[in-house]
């Protein structure tokens, strides 16, 4: 079996297990996607969730983030974790978003990693959810399980993102990302997958290679 049959047999089996294919962080327009995905590096998306509508409230528009200061940003985001380096770059995002892009958050990859804070797993989940282009957002989920289906190799995230554009069906790609994040968290979890209820057992080589191992007596 190759890897681009291996990807499809994954990307349909976890259609069919996670039909609803959404983003997990709570937004109402590319802004506050941007800056929600930034306040998840390191931190769980439901922490994320929690802090975001004080935020947003406070903040409701890209002039306002520019008005107001670094240290009011850190005062509200300071439980998501790296709070002093996530606030600066929010402001500084905020302030180039201002002054070189009109007030638009740019729909290219090469133009959202130019601004502060934002990495390719930001740039390519904002171009995916936001402007429905071809995207590989490959967090500690994606790059896991793909790792162990046998559809990507190694931990470096812009390497596995490279692997899987080769063989993924790219109009499927974002989603597909999106289901991972659910999978890895209901069944193939870091320490302890479930193999055993795992919608994609039949060709994931590890699950296989799990069924086969010897019994420890």
């Amino acid at each position: 079996m190759t890897k681009k049959q291996r990807a499809a047999l994954a990307v349909e089996a976890l259609k069919k297990e996670y039909p609803g294919a959404v983003c997990s962080l709570t937004y109402t327009n590319p802004l506050q996607l941007l800056i929600a995905t930034r306040l998840s590096a390191q931190c769980t998306d439901a922490r994320v969730n929690l802090v975001t509508p004080a935020l947003f409230e406070r903040f409701p528009t890209l002039e306002a983030f520019t008005e107001g200061s670094v240290a009011e940003i850190e005062e509200l985001v300071h439980s998501c974790g790296l709070y002093k380096t996530k606030a600066r770059d929010i402001f500084a995002m905020c302030r180039m978003l201002k002054e070189e892009y009109d007030g638009v958050v740019p729909d290219s990859i090469e133009e959202l990693t130019r601004l502060p804070g934002v990495g390719r797993k930001t740039a390519n989940l904002v171009v995916g959810d936001i402007y429905h282009k071809p995207a590989v957002v490959t967090d500690t989920h994606c790059i896991r399980i793909c790792g162990r289906i046998g559809i990507s190799e190694g931990k470096e995230p812009f390497k596995v993102e490279k692997q899987l554009r080769a063989v993924l069906p790219m109009d499927k790609s974002n989603d597909f990302c999106h289901r991972l994040v659910l999978h890895g968290r209901a069944v193939c979890t870091a320490r302890s997958p479930k193999c055993e209820q795992c919608c994609m057992k039949e060709f994931c080589k590890y699950a296989q290679s799990v069924s086969k191992a010897p019994v420890k007596k």
